[in-house]
């Protein structure tokens, strides 16, 4: 959530920065592009919520950064001063998350859902696991690349699922969906039919992005989008150092190592490199061998043993066939576990029942 603040950071504006290198301002009249388009993305900024990262300055040196009343005022006092009517927020926990423990995770969500309700706000929260990478890829551009796959109506279940999870739940809390479930389907709608894909487009033309690169990014080839975000220098892949049953990809090794090479940054204003990340080339319940690619990498030359050995350590492997999990009777192989673990409403629900 927000600036990953104790954990492991988002890609939301990280994603929006990678976009910004063609074109997009900082001080975008947010106001103007809302009722032209209907959406956009902005992060904190010297002219957005400056004194954001005085506080945030502050939690850091005081070690207070996990602090759920600080960080309840932190995410709510933005909203608020954005003046809305209706906010869902997705709270993670796990090894990767500010939240490690889903009660830890209730706590902080129910906080936030208080408080917002408090302000005049209809707010929700989502409880969405992070013990492992959301979707396949973890790094600023091959995120944005996949967050377009999902507006077309592709890209990896988990983050479908999110999205339409959380997208659904907002539209319940606004009233244009009678159930969540009845919002989660709209939304579903909107990926598949282009619909989703098209105002993104339009956002991004809004936000600066030259009509072109908007119109390569949105409607043009693997190949096209790569060129108009750019490509890491070297891409190779890691193999599995011995046979055995995918358990999971841990999420944290995998994200501090990443972090390390570049892909993210420690303190606000350091900077990023984009090109740096992963793809996560196995699901839960697959059988490799050894020798068997499990992650690309994408990185610029920079990579030493210390950092393999750690992103090797995020692949979990079992001897015999997964356990704890689904299995899927047509292939055999067991699936990962739902990645919503609850939602968090207010007292009073605006719109009949969230069920």
């Amino acid at each position: 959530m927000g600036r990953g603040c104790g954990g492991v950071r988002d890609g939301t504006t990280m994603g929006q920065e990678t976009w910004m290198e063609h074109g997009m301002p900082i001080g975008c009249n947010m106001r103007s592009i809302l009722e032209r388009v209907g959406c956009c993305i902005v992060g904190q900024s010297e002219e957005l919520v400056p004194a954001d990262r005085v506080l945030y300055s502050l939690r850091d040196v005081t070690a207070t950064v996990d602090s759920v009343p600080l960080i309840t005022a932190s995410i709510l006092s933005k909203k608020a001063a954005e003046q809305i009517s209706a906010l869902v927020l997705d709270v993670k926990f796990g090894s990767a998350a500010l939240c490690p423990t889903l009660e830890s995770a209730q706590e902080l969500a129910r906080s936030l859902v208080a408080v917002g309700e408090e302000l005049g706000i209809h707010t929700a929260a989502v409880l969405s696991r992070m013990d492992e990478p959301l979707g396949r890829c973890v790094g600023a551009a091959l995120e944005v690349l996949e967050a377009l796959e999902c507006m077309e109506g592709r890209g990896p279940a988990d983050l479908r699922e999110l999205v339409t999870t959380l997208g659904g739940l907002l539209l319940w809390q606004c009233g244009l969906a009678e159930t969540v479930e009845q919002g989660g389907q709209r939304l579903a709608r909107a990926l598949d039919d282009g619909t989703a894909l098209g105002t993104f487009q339009a956002m991004l033309e809004a936000q600066g992005v030259s009509p072109d690169s908007a119109r390569v990014l949105c409607t043009g080839t693997p190949l096209q989008r790569h060129q108009v975000l750019g490509r890491a220098r070297i891409c190779e892949e890691l193999r599995a150092p011995h046979g055995g049953t995918v358990r999971g990809v841990d999420a944290l090794p995998l994200a501090r190592t990443l972090h390390a090479m570049g892909a993210g940054r420690t303190r606000a204003g350091d900077p990023i490199d984009p090109l740096v990340g992963a793809e996560v080339l196995v699901a839960v319940g697959q059988r490799l061998q050894e020798g068997d690619p499990w992650l690309r990498l994408h990185h610029d030359g920079r990579v030493g043993t210390a950092q393999r050995r750690a992103l090797q350590s995020a692949l979990l492997l079992a001897p015999g066939p997964a356990t704890g999990t689904d299995t899927d009777t047509g292939t055999g192989t067991a699936s990962a576990p739902s990645r919503i673990a609850g939602t968090v409403l207010p007292r009073t629900e605006p719109h009949g029942s969230a069920q």
